[in-house]
């Protein structure tokens, strides 16, 4: 069957196009799952079998990409959150014990099924706002069998709903108690071995790490980065987060696809990103859940030509956050980005971190046919307002879904 969507607004995201790439009296024209034509309605071929749906003038978007999440764990760190509002830092959290070392505990005592059942509530509530991809890492496993078992239940969430998953070995997050000290070992001994066993499994996508002093040091993460480049795998980093280790230079380096966070990355990093056409992924979840002060430097971006594009980073201990257009509304209020940047940052850059903008992202002739249908007068509506969904129906390789919490993949 073939779908006509007729009588709609695009904002299509496309980069030959300036803005939004707007089309007023716009149609899409869907075969097989993927966008056969995209333009104004009255140039639309004739089609036999030719299911039309009216959009009644509402706006379609590309399906929104959360392209930085720790969607899969296992438990929740609110205690933590308590200590936070006490007046714990991150890192006194962290060097207690707490922060990632404690979510380590609870996956490890999960289940892979207990891993995609409490991760299937977390997924639908992003796709219940119109996304259509979701990165999602490991890392709260930190053995090769664990690091594996969420690689794992990562990848069979996409056998429970429609949607495209994607996923990134993050076996370098951070160091566990029983290697605490001994960075070097930990690296030889479960990250290397857990990349080769993720890739020999067809579980990886990509490969990230933690570049901090509480975490890895830049030339710890040159060992993982080395092992990734020799097995052909796309890097990612956690990078300039809490201080300036010159992280965003170092993932240019690599020519990495993104560098993520980047609170700390200075001039130097923002002009390396940009040669290399790294994606620089902000997350104003995380900045406003550990009550960040220090802005990620978004004017030097901009001045650079350095892409940005925006995620959730949900995770349990610093960003329990599922909401894309919430994160959008962060991204303008607390990094003054504009519609335009926020649109594209959980579009069209979201897939270029995923080196998946050949497929998704944009509307296009030949990509596949994920969308998203919007009852709002103007897109600007996406960003504005808060705690408020105005999602009409989403659409994932051509076919309609449902929008409620219980029925996303219906």
């Amino acid at each position: 069957m073939t779908t006509l969507l007729r009588n709609a607004r695009l904002a299509t995201m496309s980069p030959n196009h300036p803005g939004l790439g707007v089309i007023d009296r716009g149609a899409i024209l869907i075969e097989g799952g993927r966008i056969a034509y995209v333009g104004d309605e009255a140039s639309v071929s004739a089609v036999d079998r030719l299911d039309v749906l009216d959009c009644e003038g509402r706006w379609i978007t590309p399906g929104l990409i959360d392209c930085h999440t720790h969607l899969v764990h296992a438990g929740n760190r609110a205690r933590e959150f308590e200590m936070r509002l006490a007046g714990a830092s991150y890192e006194e959290i962290a060097r207690a014990g707490g922060g990632i070392v404690s979510s380590v505990r609870q996956v490890r005592e999960a289940s892979e099924t207990d891993l995609v059942a409490e991760s299937l509530p977390r997924l639908d509530a992003l796709m219940a706002e119109g996304v259509t991809t979701v990165e999602i890492k490991s890392g709260y496993g930190l053995t090769v069998e664990d690091e594996l078992k969420m690689l794992r239940a990562a990848r069979s969430l996409a056998n429970e709903r429609k949607v495209n998953l994607t996923t990134t070995y993050l076996g370098a997050h951070a160091t566990p108690a029983d290697y605490k000290g001994r960075n070097g070992d930990f690296i030889r001994d479960v990250v290397l071995p857990g990349l080769q066993a993720a890739h020999a499994q067809g579980l990886v996508d990509a490969v990230d790490g933690f570049c901090e002093g509480i975490a890895f040091l830049p030339d710890e993460m040159r060992i993982v980065f080395d092992a990734a480049r020799a097995l052909g795998l796309p890097i990612k980093l956690h990078a300039d987060q809490l201080s300036n280790l010159h992280g965003a230079a170092l993932a240019a380096e690599y020519g990495a696809l993104s560098a993520d966070h980047l609170e700390y990355t200075d001039e130097e990093g923002a002009v390396a990103m940009s040669e290399a056409g790294t994606v620089a992924v902000l997350l104003p979840g995380a900045y406003y859940f550990i009550r960040e002060t220090k802005k990620p430097p978004v004017e030097l971006f901009r001045k650079h030509a350095t892409r940005m594009a925006l995620a959730t980073d949900c995770n349990p201990g610093t960003s329990p956050l599922t909401s894309l257009l919430l994160t959008m509304n962060m991204g303008a209020t607390l990094f003054h980005l504009t519609v335009e940047e926020c649109l594209a940052g959980v579009t069209r850059e979201a897939a270029r971190t995923l080196g998946r903008l050949d497929s998704i992202g944009t509307i296009e002739v030949g990509k596949q046919a994920d969308l998203a249908i919007w009852d709002i007068e103007s897109p600007a509506e996406l960003v504005y307002r808060i705690g408020f969904n105005p999602l009409h129906r989403r659409i994932w390789r051509g076919e309609l879904t449902s929008t409620s919490m219980s029925g996303v993949s219906s």
